[in-house]
């Protein structure tokens, strides 16, 4: 029975839901976890943004809001009190960098940041601890992800890299 919606399909988001691309052996090893995978790929792959000495700034692969990005310790570690002093420090830094840039390039009106903590908080990537910065706009939150259940990007992830590593501060 017809109900009247129109359909946006986004199939690609499948692959995430279904847990197709979850590596053998899971997140929870360095060997299947992406974010140790990522600052070893190549560049138009990985969507890293930054790096830093003990952390680095990449790209949201399943982004809430375009220019997502999570801010990684290189390090496999799966709760923010195992962080040292130094990888906090740049955390830290990194996620105002973070913040700075996404104003320049795409002039977010807000930013939400966060990091769930465990599984049972919503971590879809517990074992690897990550910092969300996801900027937001005014009038964002319209019609298409509140009813429709679908975002709307308006750039590639890899173009969107490329603003934000190019602005990003050296």
């Amino acid at each position: 029975m017809a109900d009247g919606l129109e359909r946006l399909w986004t199939p690609h988001r499948m692959t995430y839901i279904s847990g197709e691309d979850r590596p053998e052996g899971g997140y929870e090893k360095p060997t299947g976890c992406p974010f140790c995978l990522a600052p070893g790929l190549p560049p138009d792959e990985s969507l890293v943004v930054a790096r830093g000495e003990h952390v680095f700034a990449v790209l949201n692969l399943y982004p809430y809001n375009p220019g997502h990005l999570l801010v990684c310790p290189y390090r496999h570690v799966a709760d923010y009190t195992e962080l040292d002093a130094p990888e906090t420090a740049e955390l830290a830094a990194f996620t105002k960098d973070a913040m700075r840039v996404v104003r320049h390039v795409s002039s977010a009106h807000g930013f939400n940041l966060g990091m769930n903590q465990g599984g049972v908080a919503g971590a879809g990537i517990a074992a690897h601890l990550h910092q969300h910065v996801v900027p937001r706009w005014g009038g964002d939150a319209n019609f298409m992800p509140v009813i429709g259940r679908t975002k709307v990007l308006p750039q590639l992830l890899a173009d969107t890299r490329d603003l934000f590593a190019k602005a990003w501060p050296a």
